[in-house]
C-alpha cells in the first residue's frame, strides 16, 4: 500500500499537457487553452471539482529532442 488515495491515479498532470500555459496574470497564473479559462489552481483540479470527472481534454506534450 503506497498511502495514495484512489483518486490519485485519476489526477491529470497539467504540466505535461499541450493545452496548459502559464499566464502573465498574477491573480490567475495558470490557464487551459482547451477549456479557455485561467485559474489560481491547476486547470485539471478546477475541471474535476466542477464536473466530477477527470479532465478529458488532456493531450501529452511532444518533447522536442536535441539536435546534437
Amino acid at each position: 500500500m503506497t498511502g495514495k488515495s484512489k483518486t490519485y491515479n485519476e489526477r491529470v498532470n497539467c504540466y505535461a499537457c499541450k493545452h496548459f500555459y502559464v499566464t502573465w496574470d498574477a491573480q490567475m497564473p495558470r490557464g487551459c487553452r482547451a477549456f479557455g479559462f485561467k485559474s489560481v489552481m491547476l486547470p485539471s483540479i478546477v475541471v474535476k471539482q466542477s464536473s466530477g470527472v477527470p479532465c478529458m481534454k488532456f493531450v501529452q506534450k511532444e518533447h522536442k529532442g536535441r539536435n546534437g
